[in-house]
């Protein structure tokens, strides 16, 4: 039975985000709202917490997760960036994309794409989830709350709550999210000198990238 934790969206009581830490580091998964849509999320070093994650969605390894990162210099830590891409994350972080990226040694191999050894990035533009990134030290593992079968990404806890209060650990309350998942754009192409290629048009705008 999933926990829920009914939060201040602009101030989040300490004791509740603690509360879900804790749950993190034990394994379990959390709903987490972000600027998109809600997100479940788990604790990166989990191998079962990471295959977990993955029966929820019903993906395989192919497709990428995310790492929540609180601040452009966490996320240098676990992707290989150069100047032409900092400027592009500089333009768009925090807010609502998700960026492609070679990881460094410092992911895990079975959570980046088995044979682009990417992983997904992003900079969060929400005061609870940014919060917890802080309560929990380091970055989360996450993917996108979409229910197997469905193309529209969840965004309301009760619901969340209701359909997978058996699966996860916890649900963050923080109060509607959009319902848009995040823009995702593959840096990747920069590095040998082409252009970066929207993978999917969400709720960031590309005009922001200058794309």
């Amino acid at each position: 039975m999933a926990q829920y934790f009914e939060v201040h969206p602009e101030n989040p009581q300490q004791r509740l985000l603690k509360q879900a830490v804790t749950l993190l580091a034990r394994g379990e998964i959390v709903a987490v709202p972000t600027d998109s849509s809600y997100a479940l999320a788990c604790h990166l070093d989990d191998k079962d917490a990471v295959d977990q994650l993955r029966r929820i969605r019903q993906v395989d390894e192919k497709h990428h997760l995310t790492l929540l990162c609180r601040d452009l210099s966490e996320l240098a830590n676990y992707a290989r960036v150069d100047n032409k891409q900092y400027r592009l994350l500089k333009a768009a972080t925090p807010g609502p994309y998700t960026f492609l990226l070679e990881a460094t040694k410092e992911v895990p191999r079975r959570v980046s794409h088995p044979q682009r050894k990417t992983i997904g990035l992003r900079v969060p533009d929400h005061k609870v989830l940014l919060e917890l990134l802080a309560l929990h030290g380091a970055p989360l593992l996450a993917t996108t709350l979409i229910a197997p079968g469905e193309t529209e990404a969840l965004n309301d806890a009760q619901t969340i709550r209701e359909r997978f209060e058996k699966q996860i650990g916890a649900v963050i309350d923080a109060g509607a999210c959009p319902s848009q998942p995040t823009t995702v754009v593959d840096l990747t192409p920069m590095g040998a000198g082409d252009d970066p290629v929207v993978v999917r048009q969400g709720r960031g705008a590309l005009a922001v990238l200058g794309l």
